[in-house]
């Protein structure tokens, strides 16, 4: 029965919230793990209580898991929890009161102007062919001019890109939806693109193969290039420029562009828009990457704090 829960739970995020499927199957993972450790216990959703949750909170810690890992385990716990109640099938909410780990704030890494104009380069001369090289110029381009998350990236469709758009409409976390800018770099590799994927449209359709609604495509089961084949092009793309690849991600462009975009004086809640933050807290801790920039400026040049 309880499992059944589970699956109504998962169900309920996809329908009436809209969540993403990575986080359906994170919330997923989460909780048949918990479900695995009740049922070693001889326990199940139905019975298990405050001690259990917070017992198996410390079984998680005892594992090493992350501080991370495991505040997102009990937020899938929680929200496992009021659906049940709400839905009527406990008469208790038995993780209402429990507090989980703080997260501790970290700072985001980021990548200087430098670096991210040698990535840029780069990505206009790697790849195989050239529609390959076409590709990765507009992706990089796309990713460093907008602050997407490289989910909206990978998965913007075709259609958005049609007519020399200014603005591109990003479909965001929750389904969310937002219009970002576009530099004229990106409006230029986007147009050269483009016309490549026009071809290939045009081609699909003389030889009467289904074409793709995706403007990256890709034979895979999504039809559109993964957010796994982009960390690894990135990789390939960061060591073509000369740039550490352990320094080079994804998420590194999209933290680039919100701590140049304030560095360049832009508004913090202009920002918040952009990258599609539902609170501005959350866009507040590049502020303190400009901090710790600023520290570094002092110490390297204000003539009290060199050494005697």
């Amino acid at each position: 029965m309880t499992r059944r829960w589970i699956a109504a739970f998962l169900e309920a995020q996809a329908a009436e919230l809209d969540a993403a499927e990575n986080t359906r199957l994170a919330y997923a993972r989460d909780l048949k793990d918990f479900d695995d450790w009740l049922t070693g216990r001889s326990g199940t959703l139905d019975t298990a209580a405050r001690a259990d949750i917070e017992a198996y909170l410390v079984h998680c810690e005892a594992q090493g898991l992350a501080q991370s890992t495991r505040a997102r385990r009990l937020s899938a716990i929680r929200q496992l929890y009021r659906f049940v109640f709400e839905e009527g099938w406990r008469g208790d909410n038995p993780a209402i009161q429990i507090r989980g780990p703080r997260r501790r704030k970290t700072l985001p890494k980021t990548l200087t102007t430098e670096e991210v104009d040698r990535l840029l380069a780069a990505s206009r001369t790697h790849g195989a062919t050239d529609r390959d090289r076409l590709r990765n110029a507009c992706l990089m381009e796309l990713l460093y001019a907008t602050g997407m998350r490289v989910s909206e990236l990978v998965e913007l469709p075709l259609a958005a890109a049609r007519g020399d758009p200014r603005m591109l409409l990003v479909r965001g976390k929750g389904g969310k939806e937002r219009m970002v800018p576009l530099s004229t770099p990106a409006r230029v590799a986007l147009s050269t693109w483009l016309a490549e994927r026009d071809r290939e449209e045009e081609a699909a359709r003389v030889d009467r193969r289904q074409g793709s609604r995706h403007l990256f495509p890709s034979r895979g089961k999504t039809g559109h290039l993964t957010r796994n084949g982009f960390y690894l092009l990135i990789k390939e793309i960061a060591v073509a420029a000369g740039v550490s690849p352990a320094k080079v991600t994804p998420h590194t462009l999209r933290h680039a562009f919100a701590t140049h975009l304030l560095a360049g004086g832009a508004d913090l809640r202009v920002i918040q828009t952009l990258l599609g933050h539902a609170d501005v807290s959350t866009t507040e801790i590049y502020t303190h990457v400009l901090d710790e920039r600023l520290k570094e400026l002092v110490l390297e040049h204000h003539p009290l704090a060199r050494d005697p």
